[in-house]
């Protein structure tokens, strides 16, 4: 008994986002990520509408602390595939967030327990001797940092799912 709440207390939970996949990769994906988590996964597949052709799905995991990474390592590269993966934090680990795109290739980073990206003290020390006195430059590399190039990449593809509200806006006179 005691062995498993300690294995429950360990279990490590996160997200799958798969943006946009090609109908005939699909399974593949999900085989793929059914081998990382370690059991076979069935994902609920939806037309993505930002890229017409494509498929998109969300699927919650739950597994071993570092999944995530297993899961980011088993689908990145893959040409014309876009997804994130989060991994909760938990009792003795931290959280991540892997984000990939087919011309940015993966993003990594930590995250807090409110699920903020954590930027190392040496990553921004980095930037500061990089830019010297160059505010752009600085901007530049604090950008990079955060992820910024595959956040604006995604965005449209976040959003596109039919469960997310649109609100359209019309200019009145």
């Amino acid at each position: 008994m005691a062995e498993q709440v300690t294995r429950a207390a360990r279990a490590a939970r996160g997200m799958l986002f798969v943006h946009s996949s090609q109908r005939a990769l699909c399974p593949h994906v999900e085989w793929a990520a059914g081998r990382a988590i370690g059991t076979a996964v069935n994902f609920e597949w939806v037309e993505q509408p930002v890229l017409p052709g494509t498929m998109r799905a969300e699927f919650s995991w739950t597994g071993e602390p570092g999944t995530g990474a297993r899961i980011a390592s088993a689908l990145r590269g893959w040409e014309q595939l876009r997804f994130e993966v989060s991994e909760d934090p938990g009792l003795g680990s931290d959280g991540a967030r892997w984000m990939h795109t087919p011309e940015l290739g993966v993003f990594y980073a930590q995250t807090d327990a409110a699920g903020n990206l954590v930027v190392p003290e040496d990553r921004i020390r980095y930037a500061m001797e990089i830019a010297a006195f160059d505010a752009g430059e600085l901007h530049r590399e604090l950008r990079l940092a955060l992820g910024q190039a595959w956040d604006d990449e995604l965005e449209p593809f976040r959003h596109a799912s039919d469960f997310a509200p649109v609100v359209w806006l019309h200019r009145v006179g």
